[in-house]
Protein backbone atom coordinates (compact mmCIF):
# COMPACT_ATOMS: atom_id res chain seq x y z
CA UNK A 1 0.00 0.00 0.00
CA UNK A 2 0.81 3.80 -0.45
CA UNK A 3 1.37 4.51 2.77
CA UNK A 4 3.41 1.33 4.01
CA UNK A 5 6.00 2.87 1.26
CA UNK A 6 5.63 5.96 2.51
CA UNK A 7 6.42 4.42 6.23
CA UNK A 8 9.40 3.26 4.81
CA UNK A 9 10.46 6.01 2.82
CA UNK A 10 10.22 8.33 5.98
CA UNK A 11 12.22 6.03 7.99
CA UNK A 12 14.85 6.65 6.10
CA UNK A 13 14.20 10.50 6.25
CA UNK A 14 13.57 10.24 2.40
CA UNK A 15 10.20 12.54 1.63
CA UNK A 16 9.10 11.52 -2.02
CA UNK A 17 7.16 15.07 -2.88
CA UNK A 18 5.62 13.72 -5.80
CA UNK A 19 3.10 10.66 -4.79
CA UNK A 20 0.44 10.60 -7.79
CA UNK A 21 -1.43 7.33 -9.25
CA UNK A 22 1.39 8.00 -11.57
CA UNK A 23 4.06 6.74 -9.56
CA UNK A 24 1.93 3.88 -8.17
CA UNK A 25 2.60 0.85 -9.95
CA UNK A 26 1.59 -2.91 -9.39
CA UNK A 27 4.28 -5.49 -9.11
CA UNK A 28 2.25 -7.84 -10.97
CA UNK A 29 0.78 -7.50 -14.41
CA UNK A 30 -1.36 -10.66 -13.56
CA UNK A 31 -5.67 -10.20 -13.49
CA UNK A 32 -8.39 -11.87 -13.64
CA UNK A 33 -11.97 -10.79 -15.63
CA UNK A 34 -14.98 -10.36 -13.88
CA UNK A 35 -18.32 -9.32 -15.10
CA UNK A 36 -18.89 -6.20 -15.89
CA UNK A 37 -21.90 -3.58 -14.15
CA UNK A 38 -23.97 -2.47 -17.34
CA UNK A 39 -24.33 -4.13 -21.05
CA UNK A 40 -23.26 -2.06 -23.63
CA UNK A 41 -25.07 -0.34 -26.50
CA UNK A 42 -24.89 -3.65 -28.70
CA UNK A 43 -26.15 -5.72 -25.85
CA UNK A 44 -22.60 -7.27 -25.10
CA UNK A 45 -21.91 -8.13 -21.34
CA UNK A 46 -18.18 -5.98 -20.57
CA UNK A 47 -16.15 -7.52 -18.01
CA UNK A 48 -13.46 -5.39 -15.86
CA UNK A 49 -9.93 -6.31 -15.04
CA UNK A 50 -9.24 -6.70 -11.27
CA UNK A 51 -5.45 -7.05 -10.18
CA UNK A 52 -4.56 -10.82 -8.74
CA UNK A 53 -1.73 -8.96 -6.49
CA UNK A 54 -2.27 -5.49 -4.72
CA UNK A 55 1.53 -5.31 -4.07
CA UNK A 56 2.94 -1.95 -5.62
CA UNK A 57 6.25 0.03 -6.06
CA UNK A 58 6.61 3.45 -6.09
CA UNK A 59 8.80 5.51 -8.84
CA UNK A 60 10.19 7.97 -9.85
CA UNK A 61 12.19 9.50 -7.11
CA UNK A 62 13.66 12.30 -9.15
CA UNK A 63 12.37 14.68 -6.77
CA UNK A 64 13.00 13.14 -3.27
CA UNK A 65 14.83 14.64 -0.66
CA UNK A 66 16.29 13.89 2.35
CA UNK A 67 14.43 15.88 5.37
CA UNK A 68 17.78 17.68 6.28
CA UNK A 69 18.69 18.85 2.78
CA UNK A 70 17.24 22.07 1.34
CA UNK A 71 13.86 21.99 0.84
CA UNK A 72 12.88 23.97 -2.87
CA UNK A 73 9.70 26.28 -2.11
CA UNK A 74 7.47 23.91 -4.69
CA UNK A 75 6.92 20.75 -4.74
CA UNK A 76 4.44 17.75 -5.48
CA UNK A 77 2.06 17.65 -9.07
CA UNK A 78 -0.35 19.92 -8.44
CA UNK A 79 -3.29 18.21 -7.97
CA UNK A 80 -1.77 16.64 -4.98
CA UNK A 81 -0.08 19.33 -3.29
CA UNK A 82 -0.29 20.12 0.07
CA UNK A 83 -1.75 23.32 1.40
CA UNK A 84 1.16 24.30 3.68
CA UNK A 85 3.14 23.90 0.21
CA UNK A 86 1.00 26.52 -1.69
CA UNK A 87 0.81 28.72 1.49
CA UNK A 88 4.92 29.25 1.35
CA UNK A 89 5.37 27.84 4.91
CA UNK A 90 7.56 25.16 4.19
CA UNK A 91 7.16 21.36 4.12
CA UNK A 92 8.41 17.47 5.05
CA UNK A 93 7.15 13.93 5.63
CA UNK A 94 3.43 15.56 6.08
CA UNK A 95 3.62 16.71 2.53
CA UNK A 96 3.46 13.03 1.28
CA UNK A 97 0.91 11.89 3.89
CA UNK A 98 -1.57 15.06 2.13
CA UNK A 99 -0.82 13.43 -1.38
CA UNK A 100 -1.63 9.57 -0.17
CA UNK A 101 -5.07 11.32 1.43
CA UNK A 102 -5.81 13.02 -2.70
CA UNK A 103 -4.57 9.30 -4.30
CA UNK A 104 -7.38 7.39 -2.02
CA UNK A 105 -9.74 9.97 -2.90
CA UNK A 106 -9.33 9.30 -6.37
CA UNK A 107 -9.33 5.62 -6.10
CA UNK A 108 -12.41 6.11 -4.26
CA UNK A 109 -14.47 8.03 -5.92
CA UNK A 110 -12.54 7.82 -9.81
CA UNK A 111 -11.75 11.63 -10.29
CA UNK A 112 -9.20 13.95 -9.04
CA UNK A 113 -10.43 15.41 -5.48
CA UNK A 114 -8.65 19.33 -6.40
CA UNK A 115 -8.51 19.35 -10.68
CA UNK A 116 -7.48 22.52 -10.79
CA UNK A 117 -4.23 24.82 -11.96
CA UNK A 118 -4.54 28.18 -10.37
CA UNK A 119 -3.56 28.60 -6.90
CA UNK A 120 -6.31 30.63 -5.24
CA UNK A 121 -8.59 28.28 -6.87
CA UNK A 122 -7.23 25.08 -5.32
CA UNK A 123 -7.49 27.20 -1.93
CA UNK A 124 -11.11 27.82 -2.30
CA UNK A 125 -11.78 23.65 -3.40
CA UNK A 126 -9.80 22.83 -0.21
CA UNK A 127 -12.58 24.77 1.57
CA UNK A 128 -15.41 23.52 -0.32
CA UNK A 129 -14.10 20.12 0.73
CA UNK A 130 -12.81 20.10 4.32
CA UNK A 131 -13.64 23.57 5.55
CA UNK A 132 -12.04 26.78 6.23
CA UNK A 133 -7.81 27.09 6.15
CA UNK A 134 -6.64 27.69 9.70
CA UNK A 135 -6.21 31.40 10.52
CA UNK A 136 -3.00 30.69 12.34
CA UNK A 137 -1.88 28.79 9.01
CA UNK A 138 -3.07 32.12 6.99
CA UNK A 139 -1.11 34.68 9.44
CA UNK A 140 2.12 32.59 8.68
CA UNK A 141 1.57 32.49 4.89
CA UNK A 142 4.43 34.02 2.65
CA UNK A 143 3.94 37.24 1.55
CA UNK A 144 3.89 36.61 -1.96
CA UNK A 145 0.13 34.66 -1.13
CA UNK A 146 -1.35 37.66 0.42
CA UNK A 147 -3.34 38.48 -2.73
CA UNK A 148 -5.16 34.74 -1.83
CA UNK A 149 -6.88 36.45 1.49
CA UNK A 150 -8.97 39.48 2.52
CA UNK A 151 -8.01 41.17 5.61
CA UNK A 152 -5.22 38.53 6.55
CA UNK A 153 -7.95 36.16 7.30
CA UNK A 154 -10.29 35.01 5.00
CA UNK A 155 -9.74 33.59 1.61
CA UNK A 156 -10.42 35.88 -1.41
CA UNK A 157 -13.26 33.70 -3.03
CA UNK A 158 -15.33 33.98 -5.27
CA UNK A 159 -14.11 38.30 -5.93
CA UNK A 160 -10.61 36.79 -6.74
CA UNK A 161 -11.70 34.23 -9.04
CA UNK A 162 -9.84 34.20 -12.32
CA UNK A 163 -13.41 33.38 -14.58
CA UNK A 164 -16.76 32.40 -14.29
CA UNK A 165 -15.82 28.73 -15.08
CA UNK A 166 -13.28 28.70 -11.69
CA UNK A 167 -16.42 29.89 -9.87
CA UNK A 168 -18.24 26.57 -11.18
CA UNK A 169 -15.67 24.45 -10.95
CA UNK A 170 -15.32 24.92 -7.04
CA UNK A 171 -19.25 24.64 -6.66
CA UNK A 172 -19.51 21.58 -8.11
CA UNK A 173 -17.39 20.34 -5.21
CA UNK A 174 -18.75 18.84 -2.36
CA UNK A 175 -18.14 18.22 1.67
CA UNK A 176 -15.26 15.33 1.69
CA UNK A 177 -18.17 12.83 3.75
CA UNK A 178 -20.85 13.28 0.90
CA UNK A 179 -17.96 12.60 -1.81
CA UNK A 180 -16.97 9.43 -0.45
CA UNK A 181 -20.45 7.99 1.06
CA UNK A 182 -21.66 7.93 -2.82
CA UNK A 183 -19.07 5.04 -3.44
CA UNK A 184 -18.84 2.95 -0.39
CA UNK A 185 -21.30 2.07 2.16
CA UNK A 186 -21.62 2.72 5.93
CA UNK A 187 -19.45 -0.65 6.71
CA UNK A 188 -16.36 1.88 5.42
CA UNK A 189 -16.99 4.95 7.76
CA UNK A 190 -13.90 4.69 9.18
CA UNK A 191 -12.53 5.52 5.34
CA UNK A 192 -14.22 8.90 6.15
CA UNK A 193 -12.48 8.84 8.97
CA UNK A 194 -8.95 8.13 7.28
CA UNK A 195 -8.54 10.76 4.70
CA UNK A 196 -10.18 13.66 7.33
CA UNK A 197 -6.69 12.79 9.05
CA UNK A 198 -4.87 12.26 6.16
CA UNK A 199 -6.00 16.16 4.87
CA UNK A 200 -5.69 18.11 7.49
CA UNK A 201 -4.82 20.92 6.77
CA UNK A 202 -1.93 21.85 9.53
CA UNK A 203 0.67 19.06 8.73
CA UNK A 204 1.89 19.31 12.56
CA UNK A 205 -1.99 16.99 13.00
CA UNK A 206 -1.55 15.26 9.78
CA UNK A 207 -1.70 11.68 10.24
CA UNK A 208 1.94 9.90 10.21
CA UNK A 209 2.25 6.72 7.70
CA UNK A 210 2.72 4.60 10.88
CA UNK A 211 -0.17 6.68 12.44
CA UNK A 212 -2.25 6.01 8.84
CA UNK A 213 -1.37 1.90 9.16
CA UNK A 214 -2.40 1.35 12.28
CA UNK A 215 -6.01 3.23 11.29
CA UNK A 216 -9.08 0.69 12.22
CA UNK A 217 -9.73 1.15 8.47
CA UNK A 218 -6.85 -1.39 7.83
CA UNK A 219 -7.70 -3.21 10.90
CA UNK A 220 -10.90 -3.84 9.47
CA UNK A 221 -10.18 -4.87 6.71
CA UNK A 222 -8.04 -7.85 7.88
CA UNK A 223 -10.62 -8.95 10.31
Amino acid sequence: MTKAAAHNMHDLRLIHTDLKPENILLVSSEFIKLPGYKRSSSGEMPFRCLPKSSAIKLIDFGSTAFDNQNHSSIVSTRHYRAPEVILGLGWSYPCDMWSVGCILVELCTGEALFQTHENLEHLAMMERALGPLPEHMIRRASRGTEKYFRRGSRLNWPEGAVSRESIKAVKKLDRLKNMVSLHVDRARSTLTDLLHGLLRYDPSERLTARQALNHPFFRNLNE
